[in-house]
């Protein structure tokens, strides 16, 4: 890579702090939890499923289960019904009781805070751990899952061969006070604008990125034109649905149903 490569790079990182700043200032952790404990058990149940599916079954789990000590003693088979829903609950639910037993025996009930720690535990890979590290304690970590990863290898930061190469890359561009708040932006915006399929390259604020581009000036086009498209798409079609009448009259209702998808 050429020191002029190395430059431009780095001013697209910045293009693109500046950019998701705008965009999501407040964001949180996509995963509901109270504790590192908590948050922990939920990316454990995230692996190959979503966030919101996890957030529907982790309450009622964590009402039985909510500490290390309390999901040893939960039987296998209760804890795979509740679960269930998410997919892969045998094999996940042998994970969380293997990470239980170990955090009792090995961390008095504590989740450490040390990747090698974390890793060792069943169930926790380095991803996972370093959802942990950064999310429940702070510390600094990039935690790269695989929308992160066709995110940095569309953009430029990426290796299609390696994770780690990929981890490493965006930690010498992105300076290391913002990875706690990136690695959620670069999820939202991943799943908002520049999507997996189906991706228009000149939608995409980032994708369509030259150098010298400003932020402020191209958000505040393009804030203009989503506004116009949502108010379109949530106007109703003039196509009709008949329903039942009230027992009270005889006549027909009929309502509009709007043409925009959920």
């Amino acid at each position: 890579m050429t020191m002029q490569d190395e430059k431009t790079l780095f001013e697209k990182a910045a293009f693109i702090r500046k950019l998701l700043d705008l965009l999501y200032p407040d964001i949180e952790c996509f995963l509901r939890h109270d504790d590192p404990f908590t948050l922990l058990v939920a990316v454990v149940l995230s692996a190959q499923t979503t966030d919101k599916v996890v957030n529907k079954v982790t309450p009622e789990l964590f009402k039985v289960a909510s500490s290390p000590n309390d999901l040893l003693q939960l039987s296998e088979e209760k804890l795979r019904k509740i679960i269930e829903p998410i997919g892969l609950a045998a094999r996940k639910a042998k994970a969380l009781k293997g990470l239980a037993e170990k955090l009792c025996c090995d961390f008095e009930g504590v989740v450490p805070q040390t990747f090698e720690e974390l890793e060792s535990l069943p169930g926790v890979g380095h991803k996972t751990a370093s959802v942990v590290m950064s999310q429940a304690f702070g510390k600094p970590a990039f935690p790269v899952d695989t929308h992160i990863q066709r995110l940095a290898c569309r953009w430029g930061f990426g290796n299609e061969k390696s994770i780690r190469i990929t981890e490493e890359n965006l930690k010498h561009y992105f300076p290391e006070e913002c990875w706690l708040k990136l690695h959620l932006q670069l999820i939202q915006y991943g799943r908002d604008h520049c999507p997996a399929q189906r991706h228009v390259t000149k939608d995409c604020v980032i994708c369509s990125w030259k150098p010298g581009m400003d932020p402020s000036k191209i958000l505040s086009r393009k804030d203009k034109q989503v506004v116009e498209d949502k108010v379109v798409s949530s106007k109703p079609d003039k196509k009709k649905i008949r329903t039942n009448s009230p027992r009270h009259g005889t006549s027909s209702k009929y309502h509009l149903r709007s043409s925009s998808k959920k």
